[in-house]
């Protein structure tokens, strides 16, 4: 459903909300989250550039949020590595989908809608909560 990329910058940002204001190194960071540092350097400097982190040159430097946890969505961090596509025209080119998607790219694009709406109702901040997770958020499909 995410690219392996969008895994890793959730876990590197989760870990980054953990610690509000706080700077971590890259090798903190993939350690803490089983992600190769190497990669992760490439991973942040995409959510810096997405202004959600922040990066502090230097030899006691590294990344930190550039928001309060709180004003971070999931989405926020999917969409800076690897948006969503939607379905607005058909993917086969068919004729007569041109002024409606068929019924089976209507059922994925409103499966996708979902995605959307629930990574975007659920902040970086809620994921470290260890509180059940809002009545909405259940009642919208979350996996038990």
């Amino acid at each position: 459903m995410i690219s392996q990329t969008t895994e890793y910058a959730l876990r590197a940002a989760a870990r980054l909300a953990s610690c509000p204001g706080t700077v971590q190194q890259v090798r903190e960071i993939a350690r803490a989250t089983q992600v190769p540092a190497s990669y992760l350097s490439k991973v942040l400097r995409t959510l810096a550039r997405a202004r959600l982190v922040e990066s502090q040159p230097g030899p006691g430097g590294g990344f930190r949020l550039a928001l309060d946890p709180q004003r971070i969505s999931v989405l926020d961090v999917v969409n800076a590595i690897d948006p969503f596509k939607r379905i607005e025209t058909c993917p086969l080119g068919l004729p007569e989908h041109e002024q409606r998607l068929c019924r089976l790219h209507r059922h994925l694009d409103h499966a996708c809608r979902q995605i959307e709406r629930l990574f975007g109702g659920c902040t970086l901040a809620a994921l470290l909560e260890r509180t059940p997770w809002p009545a909405d958020l259940r009642a919208k499909g979350r996996p038990r």
